[in-house]
C-alpha cells in the first residue's frame, strides 16, 4: 500500500489515554485534523499510538498546520468494524522547503575561437 499523507490544521487534541496491558504500559492520544476538500472543510480523527508518537504530537498546538503520514487499520469487535487512522509521522507544514544546492551552471557554448585552425593536416580521428 502506498504511503498515505494529508496536510491540514490541528482542530483539537483529545485527552491522553494510558494504561497497562500484558505487554506493558501503553499510551495514545487522538487529535482532529481539519483539511479542505474542495470548498468545504473536513474533519478527521487520527491516533498517535505509543510514547514516541504522543511526544511527536505534543510538539504541535491546536491551530498548527501539519503534514500527517498514517496507516489505516481496521478491526472487528462483536460483529461491528472499527477503523483506526494511526500516524507514523507528523511534521510541520509551515516549514520552509529544504535548501537545495544550486544547480550547476551549464558550460558556455563554443565560440569561433574554440574551433581548430583550418587547413591543418592534423587528424584527430582515432581510426
Amino acid at each position: 500500500m502506498a504511503a498515505l499523507e494529508i496536510e491540514g490544521r490541528i482542530a483539537s487534541k483529545l485527552a491522553l489515554q494510558s494504561g497497562q496491558s500484558a505487554r506493558g504500559p501503553w499510551s495514545r492520544q487522538e487529535f482532529v485534523l481539519e483539511y479542505q476538500d474542495g470548498s468545504f472543510p473536513v474533519s478527521v480523527c487520527f491516533t498517535a499510538w505509543g510514547d514516541d508518537k504522543v511526544n511527536e504530537l505534543n510538539r504541535f498546538q491546536v491551530g498548527d498546520k501539519v503534514k500527517v503520514s498514517f496507516n489505516i487499520r481496521g478491526r472487528e469487535y462483536n460483529g461491528r468494524w472499527y477503523n483506526d487512522l494511526r500516524i507514523w509521522r507528523i511534521t510541520s507544514a509551515d516549514a520552509a522547503p529544504s535548501q537545495q544546492a544550486p544547480a550547476p551552471e551549464a558550460a558556455p557554448a563554443p565560440t569561433y575561437a574554440d574551433l581548430p585552425p583550418a587547413g591543418g593536416t592534423e587528424d584527430d580521428l582515432p581510426f
